[in-house]
């Protein structure tokens, strides 16, 4: 007989955190509301002799990533300012950490190398919104993925 995915080891959104590491100082990113970032692979057209259909090389591959964050921060305009004035762009790690306590499968732990920010608000106001938020979106060189989860315990 198969077993099922129990409710409890699904992984709830709020049960995580994330650090940000620039020059060797680490910073808690409790302002994130959402971070999303995935991987694309870059692939080219191979056509050969012998075979009709076009077949696929993988060639390389691109890290993207959007973050929605609360408007509580100065820190990432701060970075742009820095580069808009002096040319000097920053790169910086973040690591993501998923963990539910009421989880089977224990932590999963991702780190994303060289993060490069691609626009950042400089300045809002809504009278709308009862929360002011920003979406910032980035690239990224390298990926670490530390801590993997564990199986989950299937019911019966």
């Amino acid at each position: 007989m198969a077993g099922f995915l129990r409710a409890q080891d699904a992984i709830s959104g709020q049960e995580g955190r994330a650090y940000l590491t620039l020059d060797n100082r680490n910073y808690e990113m409790f302002y994130i509301k959402t971070l999303e970032a995935s991987v694309e692979k870059n692939k080219s057209e191979v056509r050969t002799l012998g075979r009709r259909g076009v077949q696929h090389k993988t060639t390389g591959w691109t890290g993207t990533g959007t973050m929605t964050i609360y408007y509580v921060t100065s820190f990432f305009r701060q970075i742009m300012y820095d580069y808009i004035k002096s040319g000097k762009d920053a790169y910086f790690d973040v690591t993501i950490t998923n963990e539910d306590p009421s989880s089977s499968i224990g932590a999963q732990t991702v780190t994303l190398k060289g993060v490069n920010l691609d626009s950042v608000i400089m300045a809002a106001l809504d009278t709308e919104s009862e929360a002011l938020e920003e979406e910032v979106g980035f690239t990224f060189e390298d990926v670490d993925l530390g801590q993997t989860f564990q199986e989950p315990v299937l019911g019966s």
